[in-house]
C-alpha cells in the first residue's frame, strides 16, 4: 500500500515563531487572561506559604524552644569578633525574652550560629546547652504567673515572663503544662485556621485559573476554526483540489485541537510548574542559604535526566504517530474496499500486512512506555536522594544551633514541591511537540491565499447573454482542455453542448461559473467580461446543476432554499414546476422531512429533482444543467422535461448532457470535441450535416442491441 498519507510530518521542535501566533490570538481576550495569570501567581503563593506557616507552627508553637545566653561583660571583652558578632544577633532577635541577666532567644529560622561560635560560646558559658520554654505573663496565658509561682522550683521567674527547661516541663500537673502553654495552642488554633483558609482561596483561585484558561483555549479555538473555514471555503477550486478532504477536516478538528492543548495542558502548566519551581527555590533560599545550595546542587542531574528523556520521548513520539498512522491508513483502505479484499481471497494477506503494522504499532507504544518507565523512576530516585540529603545536613545543622527544626520540615516540603513540576515538564513536552506541529499546519493553510479575484464593481442587467471569445483553459499547466474556444448563447435561448467524454462540457460551467480562471481569450455575460462582475452577484445570475448532486443533511426545505427567505408557497411552486411536489408530499414529514448525510434515504433521481427545485427557486438569469438527468427515469425525465421548458421560457439556458435526447429541442446544439467547437446548429441541421454529433446519435439510438 502506498505511505502517500503517511509521509507527513507529525512532529515538530518548538518553534517561538509559531508559538507568538498562537499567543497572538489571546489579544481579544486579556481580561480572560489576566484573571488566569493573577489566580495562577497568587494559587502560587498560597501553596509555597502553607509550607512557611507549618514551619513557623513547628518552631514557634509546637517546639517553642528557646536558647539560654547569659554574657557578664567580664567574658564578652574575651570573645573573637565572630563570636562577639553572632552573639549582638542574638541580642537582636525580635522575640527575646529578658528574665534578669539572662536572655532567652526563640531557637527558629531566625537564628544562625555557625559550628565556631557555638563551641566558643558554650566554653565561656554564654549559651547554656539545655533548650528551655520561654514566655511573657499575658492575657493568652491564663494562670501561667500563678503556676510559676507556685512551682519556683522549676520557673526562672521575672516580673513580665517566666521560663522553663524543655525536661522540666513532665514534672508540672496537665493543667499547669496547660496554662503555661496556652499562647502556643492559641496559635496553633489560629495558624491551622489560616493554613485552611489559604487551602480554600488556592481552591478557588485554581478553579478561576482553569475555568479562564479552559475558556480562553475554546474561544481561541473557535475563532480559529471560523478563520480556517472562511478561508478554506473562500479559496478556488485549483487549491482545494490539491488538498484531500480529509486533510482540511483533520486541520479543522484535529490540529486546532491541539492548539487547544498547548493552552491548557501545556502553556498553563508550563506557567504553573515554572512559577511553582522559582517560587519553591526562592523560599529555599530565604530561609536557609546554605540548605538552599544543597537542593542546588542537586538541581543538574534532574535537568540532564529531563533533557535526554526529552529527546528520547521526542523520538518515541514520532514512531508512535508515524505507526498510528499506517495503522489508521490501512484500515481505512482495507474496510472502505472490504468487499474486494472478500472477493480475490485477499483476507490473510490483508491480515498478515495489518499483523506487521500493528506490531510497528506494538513498539512504537512499548518505546514510548519505556521512556516514562525509566525517566520516572529516575527523578523519583534523584527527589528522595535530594531530600535525603536536606534530611541528614540539616538534621546536622539543627544539632549544631544553626538550622531550626521548623526550618527543617519545611525543606522537606518545598523540596517535594520543587520536584513534583520536574516530571510534569517533561512529559508535557510531547504536547508541546504536537502543538507546534498542529500550529503549522494550521498557520500554512490560514497564510495560503489562491482565491479567485474578487474585483468586480460592474453589474449585468441578467439577461444572460453568454459570450466566448478564443477561450483557452487548462487546469493543469500544459494540459489544454478548452483550446480557442469561440460560442454565443442569445437571451432566452436553450443552447446544448455535447460531445464525448473529457471534450471539456463540464469545464465550460467550471469557467463560467469562475470556480476557475480561464488563461487567455474573454468570456462575458451580458456584455460585460464576467472578471468585472462581483463574484457574488456573478453567482446569483448563473447557477447550474451540478453531475454530482449534492444535498446536505437537515430538511427538504432547507436544501431547497439554501438560507434565502422564502415563503412557503414559493418553495412548492419551485418543487411543482419539476414535478418533486409529488414524491415530497408523500415522505414522512413532508417538506420538514429531516435528509440523512448524502441525502440517503431518498433516490438518486428524487435527489436531482430536489436539485431542480433549488435552482428554480434561486430565479437565476441563466441556468447551467450539467448531465442533470443523467439518474432519472424515462417518465421523471419526461415530466421535468416539461417543467423545464414552462419555467425557463424566456430565461437562458445551458444543457450538457450525453443523453441527446434531453436536448433534441434545444434552440441550438454545440458539439465539442478535444475542447474546440466542431459543430453548431439544431438538431436537424446536425443530423443533416451526418458530423460528430450524427454518429453521436446514432451510436445511442440506431446501434444494434
Amino acid at each position: 500500500m502506498s505511505d502517500y498519507f503517511e509521509k507527513e510530518e507529525v512532529v515538530k521542535e518548538y518553534d517561538s515563531k509559531i508559538a507568538g501566533r498562537i499567543i497572538s490570538y489571546l489579544k481579544p481576550y486579556k481580561a480572560l487572561v489576566a484573571v488566569a495569570l493573577a489566580a495562577l501567581v497568587f494559587s502560587t503563593l498560597g501553596e509555597l506559604a502553607v509550607p512557611v506557616l507549618q514551619q513557623r507552627l513547628i518552631d514557634r508553637a509546637v517546639m517553642a524552644r528557646f536558647l539560654a545566653v547569659k554574657a557578664p561583660e567580664a567574658v564578652t571583652a574575651r570573645l573573637s569578633a565572630s563570636a562577639q558578632k553572632t552573639l549582638d544577633e542574638l541580642y537582636a532577635v525580635r522575640g527575646a525574652i529578658r528574665l534578669g541577666d539572662t536572655v532567652f532567644v526563640p531557637q527558629d529560622e531566625r537564628i544562625r550560629i555557625s559550628p565556631g561560635s557555638e563551641k566558643e560560646l558554650g566554653a565561656h558559658k554564654i549559651l547554656d546547652g539545655s533548650p528551655w520554654y520561654a514566655f511573657t505573663f499575658d492575657e493568652k496565658r491564663s494562670g501561667a504567673r500563678e503556676a510559676a509561682a507556685a512551682r519556683g522550683d522549676l520557673f526562672l521567674t521575672g516580673p513580665a515572663g517566666a521560663a522553663i527547661r524543655i525536661s522540666d516541663l513532665a514534672a508540672l500537673s496537665a493543667e499547669e503544662r496547660e496554662a503555661v502553654r496556652s499562647g502556643d495552642l492559641a496559635l496553633i488554633k489560629t495558624t491551622v485556621l489560616l493554613i485552611l483558609l489559604i487551602l480554600a482561596v488556592v481552591f478557588i483561585l485554581t478553579f478561576a485559573e482553569t475555568w479562564a484558561s479552559v475558556l480562553v483555549a475554546q474561544k481561541v479555538m473557535k475563532d480559529i476554526r471560523l478563520a480556517l473555514f472562511k478561508k478554506t471555503i473562500s479559496q478556488s477550486t485549483d487549491m482545494l483540489s490539491r488538498n484531500p478532504v480529509g486533510r482540511i477536516v483533520t486541520r479543522l478538528t484535529g490540529d486546532v485541537e491541539t492548539i487547544n492543548e498547548f493552552f491548557t495542558s501545556v502553556l498553563v502548566a508550563f506557567l504553573k510548574d515554572l512559577s511553582v519551581m522559582a517560587g519553591a527555590l526562592v523560599t529555599l533560599f530565604i530561609l536557609s542559604p546554605r540548605l538552599g545550595v544543597v537542593v542546588l546542587v542537586t538541581l543538574p542531574p534532574v535537568l540532564v535526566v529531563s533533557a535526554l528523556s526529552r529527546f528520547k520521548a521526542r523520538d518515541a513520539f514520532r514512531r508512535q504517530r508515524l505507526a498510528s498512522s499506517r495503522v489508521n491508513a490501512y484500515l481505512s483502505e482495507r474496510l472502505s474496499g472490504v468487499q474486494v479484499v472478500q472477493l480475490f481471497l485477499g483476507e490473510k494477506r490483508s491480515g498478515r500486512e495489518f499483523g506487521e503494522r500493528n506490531g510497528e504499532l506494538f513498539s512504537a507504544n512499548m518505546l514510548e512506555m519505556y521512556v516514562y518507565a525509566i525517566f520516572r523512576p529516575i527523578v523519583d530516585f534523584l527527589s528522595v536522594f535530594t531530600t535525603a540529603v536536606v534530611i541528614c545536613t540539616g538534621a546536622w545543622l539543627v544539632l549544631n544551633l544553626s538550622l531550626s527544626l521548623g526550618v527543617l520540615v519545611a525543606f522537606i516540603n518545598l523540596t517535594a514541591l520543587f520536584y513534583s513540576p520536574v516530571m510534569d515538564i517533561a512529559e508535557k513536552y510531547t504536547l508541546l511537540q504536537s502543538a507546534m506541529a498542529g500550529g503549522e499546519r494550521v498557520f500554512a493553510l490560514l497564510d495560503i491565499s489562491e482565491m479567485i479575484p474578487d474585483a468586480g464593481t460592474r453589474s449585468v442587467d441578467g439577461r444572460g447573454h453568454i459570450s466566448f471569445r478564443n477561450v483557452n483553459f487548462s487546469y493543469k499547466e500544459g494540459e489544454e482542455v478548452l483550446k480557442d474556444l469561440s460560442f454565443e448563447v442569445k437571451p432566452g435561448e436553450m443552447a446544448a453542448i455535447v460531445g464525448y467524454t473529457g471534450a471539456g462540457k463540464t469545464t465550460i460551467t467550471n469557467v463560467l461559473t469562475r470556480l476557475w480562471d480561464i488563461q487567455s481569450g474573454s468570456i462575458t455575460l451580458d456584455g460585460t467580461a464576467i472578471r468585472d462582475i462581483p463574484l457574488d452577484e456573478l453567482r446569483r445570475t448563473v447557477l447550474p446543476v451540478l453531475q454530482e448532486v449534492f444535498l446536505f443533511s437537515g430538511t427538504v426545505r432547507d436544501n431547497i432554499t439554501l438560507g434565502l427567505s422564502l415563503r412557503d408557497e414559493e418553495i412548492e411552486n419551485a418543487a411543482r414546476a419539476v414535478h418533486a411536489h409529488e414524491f415530497i408530499e408523500k415522505l414522512p414529514q413532508g417538506y420538514d422531512t429531516v435528509l440523512s448525510e448524502g441525502a440517503a434515504n431518498i433516490s438518486s433521481g428524487q435527489r436531482q429533482l430536489l436539485s431542480f427545485a433549488r435552482v428554480i427557486a434561486h430565479n437565476p438569469a441563466l441556468v447551467i444543467l450539467d448531465e442533470a438527468t443523467s439518474s432519472i427515469d424515462t417518465e421523471t425525465e419526461r415530466l421535468i422535461q416539461l417543467g423545464i421548458r414552462r419555467v425557463l421560457s424566456g430565461r437562458t439556458s445551458i444543457v450538457i448532457a450525453h443523453r441527446l435526447s434531453t436536448i433534441r429541442h434545444a434552440d441550438r446544439i454545440i458539439v465539442l470535441s478535444g475542447g474546440r467547437l466542431v459543430e453548431d446548429g439544431r438538431h436537424d441541421e446536425l443530423i443533416a450535416q451526418n458530423g460528430l454529433y450524427a454518429g453521436l446519435y446514432r451510436l445511442q439510438f440506431d446501434a444494434p442491441v
